[in-house]
């Protein structure tokens, strides 16, 4: 019996030596994939950036709410014209995990530079928020909220 005891003891121990570990699993898995998908962005790769977005994401930008269709066709007649994202640099990243760990939400500040077809360019402070929901074996964007930070 003190056997049992001292070993049902050892294993409560275990898993509470384990549970934080866990935990940050999901938390690395999702902050990989936020700067996995800011790097499309910047590199970009069209198809590989609008991968990481569910069917049904939506976009909220300064301009209001955007459909995940116009937001992909105004980015391939963009960069077919030959304009392109030139600057994409990331900070201040932020993950909080949902109870079930089948949700997140990435916040994070951006320094982006566009180019434009004329050659013009624009340069933006941001910030974004990001709705990650775990869909089937997979993470995708769900939400999009990206608003020029005030003053610049």
């Amino acid at each position: 019996m003190a056997r049992t005891f001292r070993l049902l003891i050892a294993a409560v121990s275990l898993m509470g030596a384990c549970g934080p570990i866990l935990a940050e699993e999901p938390e690395k898995e999702v902050r990989d994939l936020v700067i996995a998908f800011n790097e499309a962005y910047l590199r970009n790769e069209l198809s590989e950036y609008f991968s990481y977005y569910a069917d049904d994401a939506t976009l909220w930008f300064n301009s209001g709410r955007v459909a995940l269709d116009t937001y992909r066709q105004d980015w391939h007649k963009l960069i077919e014209e030959g304009g392109g994202i030139e600057m994409n640099n990331l900070s201040d990243i932020r993950i909080q995990m949902s109870p079930g760990g089948d949700a997140a939400i990435a916040t994070y500040l951006l320094e982006v530079q566009t180019r434009y077809p004329d050659g013009s360019l624009s340069k933006e402070q941001s910030q974004e928020s990001d709705v990650w929901f775990r869909i089937g074996e997979s993470w995708r964007v769900a939400h999009v909220h990206y608003t020029v930070r005030s003053g610049e």
